[in-house]
């Protein structure tokens, strides 16, 4: 897969009336109505009575059912699905070879009543991620029967991660993260797992190009009530995507074009039919840590102590009059020398205070702090 032709692709028909991390259904509808050739149905309603789509692409032998948003607040995946269908809508070959290998079922948004709110939740805050073999929730029974239709050789799980993840115990931010879910207590490694670890492993050569070292892989504890690990112990290979952080990319702007191009790259490897034994490269792929805060004030003078502190910052997403809006809260306050900021400021010694001349606090909402008298936006 030529990288420099999918970037090109990808500057050419990047949706852009989708921006930023806050996307619902009244934002991806107008780009819906916009597209010529996919198959859509409404597959049921949410909680709240909004509709969910689904869009077919392709009448290939492999299908391969795709779903975002199942978590309302990450929408990076969203964003890219639909850098995708334009591709999938152009005539370009890599669109041809996709749509005449595979048949593609999407739902682009599975959790419409978390996406209006910004929430991880669905209406009757419930984790979707979480109800996979109760099926409590309209959503998750919406999407057990798709599954159920479409008997899907493979299963994309597209999600968003927070920015506090790593890759391993580092200094480096995983912009991107996969799994191969469990499918069973013992995590064996069955004909399936080894199917998508192999197809993770390609997605990551190709990534390494563009972020490397920025590629992360999640424990494979076992979940029953998960998914993912459903749907592998169902016995059909399933790959979780996460789109994560990349610097200064707050809106997902970049990472969301990591993911359009980790999206495209995980179908050529499955047109490709690659080979199960490539599975092993997969373990190369270092566990995620939790070393990273949005922000961290390194050498602060603190109340009495002769000891020098660290101040971690850590942005809390807030949804306000339909817009997104990022407030810094002191996270920690400690020797903080394992972890690592996004950005990073040096107090040399001095102390930090609010605007008020108070010092801070774990929890303290605060836009900025004084040090040595100047004053320091921590907004992104």
């Amino acid at each position: 897969m030529n990288l420099e032709l999918l970037n090109h692709i990808y500057l050419e028909l990047k949706t852009e009336e989708l921006h930023g991390r806050y996307i619902t259904n009244s934002h991806i509808q107008p780009c819906i109505d916009k597209l010529s050739k996919p198959i859509i149905k409404t597959l049921g309603y949410s909680v709240e009575e909004r509709p969910i789509y689904s869009l077919t692409y392709g009448q290939g032998p492999i299908k391969v059912l795709l779903w975002s948003q199942m978590h309302g607040n990450e929408s990076t995946s969203t964003k890219a699905l639909f850098d995708c269908f334009n591709l999938l809508e152009s005539d370009h070959d890599v669109a041809k070879r996709i749509l005449e290998r595979c048949t593609l079922v999407v739902i682009p948004i599975l959790n419409p009543d978390g996406a209006e709110r910004f929430t991880r939740l669905n209406a009757n805050l419930v984790d979707l991620n979480r109800d996979a073999q109760d099926l409590t929730q309209p959503e998750s029974k919406i999407l057990r029967q798709i599954y159920n239709d479409v008997k899907p050789d493979y299963c994309f799980n597209l999600h968003g991660q927070r920015t506090l993840f790593s890759v391993g115990e580092t200094n480096k931010v995983a912009t991107l993260s996969f799994l191969s879910p469990a499918q069973d207590p013992e995590r064996t490694l069955t004909a399936n797992r080894k199917a998508s670890m192999a197809i993770i492993a390609e997605i990551n050569k190709l990534l390494q190009i563009e972020i490397p070292n920025g590629i992360g892989r999640y424990d494979d504890g076992f979940n029953l009530n998960c998914v993912g690990d459903t749907f592998q112990n169902f016995g059909v290979p399933t790959l979780l995507y996460e789109a994560g952080h990349y610097a200064d990319d707050y809106d997902r702007e970049e990472v969301r074009r990591f993911m359009f191009l980790a999206i495209l790259k995980g179908l050529d490897a499955i047109i490709n039919e690659i080979k199960q034994k490539n599975y092993e490269s997969y373990f190369l792929i270092p566990e995620n840590g939790k070393c990273f805060n949005d922000i961290i004030i390194r050498n602060v003078k603190y109340s009495d102590s002769n000891e020098l502190v660290d101040i971690a910052i850590q942005y809390k997403e807030v949804l306000i009059s339909r817009e997104l809006h990022f407030t810094p809260v002191v996270d920690a306050i400690s020797d903080l020398k394992t972890k690592f900021g996004h950005k990073e400021i040096d107090a040399k010694g001095c102390a930090v205070t609010t605007s008020g001349n108070s010092e801070l606090n774990i929890g303290s909402e605060i836009v900025f702090v004084m040090v040595n008298d100047e004053r320091i936006l921590l907004k992104p």
